[in-house]
């Protein structure tokens, strides 16, 4: 399930806002993962293949403290975990109890856990920073996740900040948040993505030039035949 470094290495420059236009132009307005936010602004843009993981409302027979050991935990989740991967977990939202701390957020970053990204929080917040992790969420919170919520799995289908992500879909994230990409439409993405980049950056030195945005943005057909003898002049 390892993405492909040339994958990478063509969506580097790529912004989560131009992929959710494109995937918007193949009918998905539902990509973005509502509630996660990066824990440092200056994180670098991060993508790899989804590694999901699940939680339900807590139930005090199965969340407890002793679950921690059981062989379905998140301590077993994140030993499965492939590297590269993001770990997006599914926390129903839930922000006064945090899924994972230092401890296992420096597991998976020795692992060389891409990143996480959840729609919950974290603990250990100070720690959580020290691990250098990358982590997109919605903040921090003390009580561990067993106040709240209960885990039941990993690489099955979530739902995380309103979101369908599956085992293998791509997740790329960055100051804005946190964008699925579904498999099937990888390669489509990765096709067209770099050139939208190269487009706005352009339009931009436009507007820069004091060009109005009529005709400009979008492109008519007179700015369209303008771009492309400005790539022809760069090719």
């Amino acid at each position: 399930m390892t993405l492909d470094p040339t994958i990478i290495a063509a969506l580097q420059n790529v912004s989560t806002a131009t992929v959710t236009t494109i995937l918007l132009k193949h009918g998905l307005r539902n990509v973005w993962m509502r509630g996660t936010r990066p824990i440092r602004a200056e994180q670098a843009r991060v993508i790899g293949r989804a590694f999901t993981l699940r939680f339900v409302p807590a139930r005090e027979d199965l969340a407890t403290p002793e679950s921690w050991a059981s062989p379905t935990s998140t301590r077993a989740a994140i030993e499965a975990m492939t590297p590269g991967c993001v770990a997006v977990v599914d926390a129903m939202g839930v922000t006064d109890a945090g899924i994972f701390g230092d401890i296992l957020c420096a597991r998976m970053k020795k692992r060389d856990v891409a990143a996480l990204v959840t729609d919950g929080v974290v603990r250990d917040l100070t720690g959580v920073l020290g691990t250098e992790l990358p982590v997109w969420c919605q903040g921090a919170a003390a009580p561990p996740s067993v106040a709240g919520l209960t885990f039941v799995g990993w690489q099955q289908p979530v739902g995380c900040g309103g979101v369908a992500v599956f085992p293998d879909d791509v997740v790329m994230a960055d100051r804005d948040g946190a964008v699925v990409i579904p498999a099937r439409l990888l390669d489509v993405v990765v096709e067209t993505a770099p050139e939208q980049e190269r487009l706005e950056a352009w339009t931009m030195d436009e507007v820069e030039r004091g060009i109005p945005l009529p005709g400009l943005y979008p492109p008519n057909e007179d700015t369209r035949a303008r771009y492309a003898a400005w790539r022809k002049d760069r090719s």
